[in-house]
């Protein structure tokens, strides 16, 4: 298999040819299929404004390399990544018709094993096979399949699955690029092989709304999804799919020398990519620009240019992928605002995440732990060129491979009130407690501290729900024996008591500095609100469900069902009888003035939310 690629490298070269970028040497898997060579002042004069920021955002991830590649390549210039991606049978395909080394008929002589996903009962089914089928009307049928993708996805309507045989779509097969897959169409090949053994080779000229003119093997529509195929466009600027303002699934996907990068999202992008490889692209792995979103998990980005590239006002969740062996790992430019977690991002070339111009990356909050795993990457692990701080909260990172303005602890997202507190910042509650103190609802102690674990007493927290909602009188008031009109806490009980929130205990007193449990500052909210009781059965989101005492449950579900209850640190774990804190109070009546209209709400990952 190694003697096959080498040839194949081979006559590519001597086809081709192989060009050295006017900036740097490039490495065999880049310069299979470069650019012509010019520099970039000669780029800007022959493009539009939208292709040279395209263009900017993917040059740079061309990296120097020991090895000249402008010479006749050797197995010492090889990647030795292939076959540990698995990407050998995909190399035999990639020379159908392109090198004359393998033909679809020869290839389905092959005799391996082939799993079919699933299908619904309900979908239509369209069959196509570059060696055998045959592009006719009364086609399409497994035993009379089409021969060109181009043809069957002129067939298909909303629901139907266009189901691609082994081998390799190209020009020579009959394809006409770029392919556009219509509304709600899925487009598969094999799933469990990642689309090694259905190569797509090819592209043509799209013009884009956002981009001007680009060259691209295949456009994504809304509601699309693209399974178990691979994605090779050798063409000048090449792009693998391109999404732009949609949003498809794509995923068990390979993307594999694509002259600039496997995918490209655009406009107000938003789409699903899991479980794909990106390897040996000429400048990204993927590419996000303008206003794209779109979820990007379990992917592996191999020695690829740089593994993603994220640039204009794009913010994309990049979470649970491996990103390897590039140039850079991440590239994050303009104003952009990616958020990253859990992914393993090493043993980049030069940088691991590279910061530039106004870019904000989310590498994790008071409420959300990063928990990437940054480490031995060439030159640092974290590169910010901006004079923005960055802050990394819950990473594996190396300290010493660190570049620019980085903190340690988490960025307050919440109004200014909690910067007086500094025994807050990075707390889980830091949020509630800056949007309390910015009301006065809430204060801290001499010294410029809150305590957020310190216990809250019934007097205390009497208080704070006289200044949150300012009760109006339903009941008469009641003399409570262990409290007179003297004690600093006299009129705020009375206003809690006669709102309806707290009440006293059957022997008359109010016990005023006793420690107020969860359930009690729970029920006290759910009474003094007037909800309505809630079912019982909700509580079954709770592990201690049991627990909570038989007068509370309604109060309890009532709460639960208006997102008023904020478990830290497990959210199944309701704790009631323990005593509220005052973090839990905190958060337990900002959520209920959420309730109530009377504040915006504060992201958490701690709030319980109805199943």
């Amino acid at each position: 298999m190694l003697a096959l690629w080498l040839a194949q490298v081979t006559i590519a070269s001597s086809t081709v040819g192989f060009v050295r970028s006017p900036s740097s040497k490039m490495n065999l898997a880049s310069v299979c299929f470069l650019l012509p060579r010019f520099t970039l002042r000669h780029r800007r004069t022959h493009m539009s404004d939208q292709q040279f920021k395209l263009d900017r955002l993917t040059r740079n991830s061309r990296a120097p390399q020991k090895q000249d590649c402008t010479k006749k390549p050797t197995a010492r210039c090889c990647s030795t990544n292939d076959f540990r991606l698995r990407i050998g049978l995909m190399l035999l395909l990639l020379g159908s018709q392109v090198m004359g080394m393998a033909t679809p008929a020869a290839f389905s002589q092959v005799k391996l094993p082939f799993v079919m996903a699933q299908t619904p009962l309900s979908a239509t089914l369209i069959y196509v096979n570059p060696a055998s089928g045959n592009d006719a009307s009364g086609g399409g049928s497994e035993s009379n399949p089409y021969r060109t993708i181009a043809y069957a996805l002129r067939q298909a309507t909303p629901g139907t699955y266009v189901q691609l045989a082994r081998g390799s779509y190209t020009e020579s097969s009959g394809e006409v690029f770029p392919l556009n897959v219509p509304p709600g169409v899925t487009l598969r090949g094999e799933e469990s092989e990642k689309g090694q053994t259905v190569a797509i080779i090819g592209g043509g000229n799209l013009i884009s709304p956002t981009f001007a003119r680009q060259n691209v093997t295949l456009q994504a529509s809304k509601d699309t999804e693209i399974r178990g195929v691979s994605f090779t466009n050798p063409n000048t600027r090449g792009t693998g799919i391109w999404v732009e303002s949609v949003n498809p699934k794509i995923t068990d996907c390979t993307f594999n020398r694509n002259n600039r990068e496997g995918i490209f999202i655009t406009g107000t992008g938003n789409p699903v990519i899991s479980n794909s490889v990106f390897t040996q692209n000429g400048g990204n792995g993927i590419s996000v620009a303008n206003r794209a979103k779109g979820d990007i998990s379990g992917n592996v980005f191999q020695n690829t240019g740089f593994g993603l590239a994220v640039a204009g006002n794009a913010t994309p969740r990049i979470a649970g992928n491996r990103i390897i062996e590039n140039t850079d790992g991440l590239y994050i430019n303009d104003a952009a605002r990616p958020i990253l977690r859990n992914n393993t991002i090493e043993n980049n070339k030069r940088d691991g995440i590279v910061v530039t111009t106004n870019a904000q990356p989310d590498l994790g909050t008071a409420d959300s732990a990063g928990n990437n795993v940054i480490r031995n990457n060439r030159q640092y692990d974290l590169n910010n060129t901006t004079s923005n701080t960055l802050y990394s909260v819950g990473n594996t990172i190396d300290t010493r491979k660190i570049a620019g303005r980085v903190a340690f602890v988490a960025p307050s997202n919440a109004p200014s009130g909690s910067s007086q507190f500094a025994d807050v910042q990075g707390h889980w509650a830091q949020g509630y407690i800056g949007a309390l103190a910015k009301r006065n609802i809430i204060s801290g102690f001499p010294g410029g501290t809150f305590r957020p674990n310190d216990p809250v007493t019934r007097v205390q927290f009497a208080a704070i729900i006289n200044k949150a909602f300012t009760p109006s009188a339903k009941q008469k008031a009641t003399q409570f024996k262990d409290i007179n009109s003297r004690f600093w806490g006299y009129t705020a009980i009375q206003s809690a008591a006669r709102g309806g929130f707290m009440r006293g205990y059957p022997n008359g007193a109010f016990r005023p500095n006793q420690s107020i449990p969860r359930v009690e500052a729970l029920v006290a909210l759910s009474n003094g609100l007037n909800f309505k009781a809630g079912s019982t059965s909700i509580l079954s989101r709770y592990q201690d469900a049991a627990q909570i005492p038989s007068w509370a449950t309604t109060s309890v579900a009532a709460a639960t069902q208006r997102k008023i209850v904020v478990n830290y640190p497990t959210v199944g774990q309701l704790n009631p009888t323990q005593t509220a804190t005052r973090a839990d109070v905190a958060a337990f009546v900002y959520q209920a003035m959420v309730n109530a209209g009377k504040a915006d709400a504060i992201a958490s990952p701690y709030i319980v939310l109805a199943p």
